[in-house]
């Protein structure tokens, strides 16, 4: 399988994809799209995902998905990325809604208004930081006195929420102070094989 899978690596829920198809050894082909381009917008993007949102895989066959926590557990099934006991298995599911309902909506969207609006972070909508806090809270305690997030391994949890909990920093968000999460970031930058970074002090992603 050669998956095609469109894109911006700049996006965190496309990243994603990039890291559970190197992580599973499925053979890709990126074609980039760029954000705000207007390229999600073209007749061809929509006949993909008539909702015009980033990532989307298109498989062998033609069929595609989209949806970035919906491609990770596509491309996840029967890998060590998704725990084989029912209840664990669960409790992953249970982080990726989380993950979609609670923490992208907050750290992501207050990331994208620094990147994309630019906007500076000590004029960021105080209410949107608050929540963003919150969220990265629920996950330090989540993580404290444990490696990853369901288990004793890694699983596609730790992806979902890995990508924009990595660079909250470039929203002035401080995980310096979040002992737990800069062990897990740490540990799974290992389990997947990227550079460690300093994203945790500098805010770079």
């Amino acid at each position: 399988m050669t998956l095609q899978v469109y894109g911006d690596l700049g996006s965190g829920n496309c990243l994603k994809v990039k890291y559970i198809a190197d992580a599973t050894g499925t053979p890709y082909v990126w074609h980039d799209v760029p954000v705000r381009s207007g390229g999600t917008a073209t007749p061809e993007f929509r006949a993909l995902n008539p909702f015009g949102q980033m990532p989307v895989v298109v498989l062998d066959d033609g069929r595609p998905l989209a949806q970035s926590n919906a491609i990770l557990r596509y491309l996840a099934q029967g890998s060590r990325f998704i725990p084989t006991d029912r209840y664990d298995a669960a409790k992953v599911d249970e982080w990726l809604f989380w993950e979609q309902y609670s923490h992208e909506p907050t750290v992501a969207v207050a990331r994208s208004r620094v990147i994309y609006d630019g906007q500076d972070t000590a004029k960021l909508d105080p209410v949107l930081v608050g929540r963003a806090n919150a969220a990265l809270d629920r996950l330090e305690q989540a993580l404290t006195g444990q490696v990853f997030l369901v288990g004793n391994a890694m699983s596609i949890a730790d992806i979902a929420l890995l990508v924009y909990t990595r660079s909250a920093p470039d929203a002035g968000l401080d995980l310096a102070a979040r002992p737990a999460i800069t062990r897990w970031i740490a540990a799974c930058e290992q389990e997947l094989g990227l550079t460690a970074t300093a994203a945790v002090i500098k805010g770079q992603s």
